[in-house]
């Protein structure tokens, strides 16, 4: 008998109707956008999109449309000229409140959006993507790390007990250090020379001076480097982007491109971003008058709380973002906002000492970030920082606490942004964007265009020759590959897959591989034909006898391609994901699918003598 249950056709049927949901999306292509996002509170509404017609119409750009789409104001225009003209226009015209970011804005229905159908992720090769250049800023690479040796001497001092009067810096790079008149001089430069090795500790009597050899001070400007490209890694990681390309550009650049990144303004905040926290702790005093005198007491420094009254806190840092290992957005025990965050064991410590001595106490916690500028002298741009340094909240120490606490005072945005720095990590150095564009768009269109013609022209030829030579079983085998092809690109949409133009070959391969597993079932059934086998015997039996070749034939395939996805790199792992998915459609087409179709064809025919095969 000729059967096939009915509960497979029902799994066929939603198969189909899944593929076709999370495939269609692709067909909407997306537009060429200016993104508009606002810093720290800035406020998105009629009077800023007013602003931004303005902008545009002074830049000679006309838009498409601007309007308000996820946190947003998206500005659509018809070409990347227009688009690079707005950016222009707009970044100059709306100042540091706004972040202004080119962008790829998706046209996919609300509707289709709301089942979670996205278009399918296409590598830098095919769509393109946005492509920044980094500056990195060394020397202030080299006053940090000066800055932590600093630190070092004081503490390694008073770790044991050697009492000094003051430990500053100089501009060459050296440190400073003047005990007092009663310490050891010979303690003290075995103590430093022990915590710190590769530095050397001169001078005499009570007058040290620590140095930084040369070669040290080049170890840290090219570290900086590789410690932003590993920061950077993390932090794209934690956008989510699918194979980024971030590299080294000469002595102090980084290039990073990012293919189809549809929220660029997020991406770049988090990219450029250097926020971080700092805990410290609150000094006795009235911070107004202080500023207002000028006599600030030596060893505090005076900051601004988010109302704009000052408040006096200790230069000394009790821990930093740079000892913080784990950091998630969370909501306090009031239902508020917060940052929980786990420091390393150091920061640890010093956390615990510092608590376990101040119960009761008032302890700060400062959020510091980084802004680039860039100013015009002489004609020439000019791009330098502006440091921005609030206190976020300050709180009474309850209790002794070390490793894991919670930070409030910020907003539910702030929190998520500053969770997920913290967790990527710090940056060594500052960066400034010197370069930003959209890239290949004209390439990728002729490579996608490309892949395509290739793809239709391998399943053409394939239809063809399988129509002349297997008749009806051929039709059913171009159904088969035409529903593969569906689940192949459904599938990568809806698990935000990249596909490269490797990856079009993989597909290509896939379709040779479903064609193999339609070939062996077809021949399979010529030879139980041949044998004098009924028709419909034939068919059950020529799909029972080919299903096993075709698994194991397929299993080999699939262990080949999860072996280039785990080692390769980049366009291999493209290539190894299309086939992988490819091969594993076309089995459940090859097998099931023109199976079914087959049952549904020929089962009805109560005296069947031919098959046309």
């Amino acid at each position: 008998m000729l059967e096939f249950p009915r509960w497979k056709y029902l799994v066929i049927l939603l198969v189909l109707a899944l593929s076709v949901i999370y495939a269609l999306p692709n067909v909407f292509q997306s537009d060429y956008a200016v993104q508009i996002t606002g810093n720290r509170g800035a406020v998105l509404d009629d009077v800023l999109k007013s602003r931004v017609v303005d902008q545009l119409g002074k830049a000679g750009v006309q838009p498409g449309s601007v309007a308000i789409e996820n946190d947003s104001l998206m500005v659509r225009l018809t070409d990347a000229d227009a688009q690079t003209r707005a950016a222009d226009g707009l970044r100059e015209g709306l100042g540091e409140n706004y972040t202004v970011a080119l962008n790829l804005a998706s046209n996919v229905p609300a509707w289709l959006q709301g089942l979670g159908a996205q278009p399918m992720v296409l590598g830098l090769d095919l769509q393109g993507g946005v492509h920044f250049v980094l500056q990195v800023d060394q020397k202030a690479a080299l006053e940090k790390r000066i800055d932590s040796y600093v630190e070092d001497v004081r503490v390694t001092l008073r770790d044991n007990r050697i009492r000094y009067t003051a430990v500053d810096r100089r501009p060459d790079h050296s440190i400073a250090v003047n005990l007092a008149a009663d310490a050891d001089p010979a303690k003290a430069r075995e103590q430093l020379a022990k915590v710190m090795p590769t530095l050397a500790v001169e001078g005499t009597g009570n007058r040290l001076v620590v140095r930084i050899p040369e070669a040290e001070l080049t170890q840290i400007a090219g570290s900086a480097i590789e410690q932003n490209i590993a920061t950077l890694r993390n932090r794209v990681n934690q956008l989510g982007v699918a194979e980024p390309i971030i590299q080294r550009q000469g002595n102090d650049r980084i290039v990073v491109q990012l293919p189809g990144v549809q929220d660029t303004a997020a991406a770049k905040r988090m990219i450029g971003a250097t926020a971080t926290l700092e805990y410290r702790a609150v000094v006795d005093g009235n911070a107004a008058d202080a500023l207002a005198s000028g006599r600030v007491p030596p060893e505090a420094k005076v900051y601004k709380r988010r109302d704009g009254t000052p408040i006096l806190l200790n230069k000394r840092v009790i821990v930093t973002g740079d000892q913080m290992v784990a950091a998630t957005s969370a909501v306090d025990q009031n239902g508020q906002p917060a940052v929980s965050v786990t420091l390393n064991n150091v920061g640890g410590d010093r956390m615990f000492d510092f608590t376990s001595q101040n119960v009761g106490k008032p302890m700060a916690v400062v959020y510091t970030e980084r802004i680039p500028q860039v100013t015009l002298v002489d004609g020439q741009e000019v791009r330098s920082f502006r440091v921005m340094e609030e206190v976020i909240n300050v709180a009474n120490i309850s209790g002794v606490f070390g490793k894991n606490f919670q930070t409030t005072g910020l907003e539910k945005a702030e929190a998520d942004e500053l969770a997920k720095l913290l967790r990527a990590g710090s940056l060594a150095a500052p960066m400034d964007f010197v370069e930003e564009r959209i890239v290949g768009p004209s390439l990728g269109k002729e490579n996608v265009e490309r892949g395509v013609t290739a793809v239709l022209y391998a399943f053409i030829f394939t239809l063809v020759f399988f129509g002349v030579y297997y008749r009806m079983f051929g039709l059913v085998t171009g159904i088969a590959l035409l529903f593969n092809l569906l689940i192949v690109v459904a599938v990568m949409s809806l698990f935000e897959a990249t596909m490269t133009l490797p990856g079009f070959a993989g597909l290509v391969l896939s379709i040779g591989l479903s064609v193999d597993a339609n070939v062996l079932i077809n021949e399979r059934i010529r030879e139980e034909l041949r044998a004098g086998v009924p028709p419909k015997t034939a068919i059950v039996t020529g799909y029972e006898k080919a299903s096993g070749t075709i698994l194991d034939a397929n299993l080999t395939a699939i262990i080949a391609g999860i072996a280039l996805y785990a080692f390769g790199t980049g366009p291999l792992k493209g290539f190894a994901l299309t086939l992988m998915i490819g091969i594993m459609a076309s089995m459940f087409t090859a097998i099931t699918v023109s199976r079914a179709l087959v049952t549904l064809i020929y089962s009805r025919r109560k005296k069947l003598k031919s098959l046309a095969i």
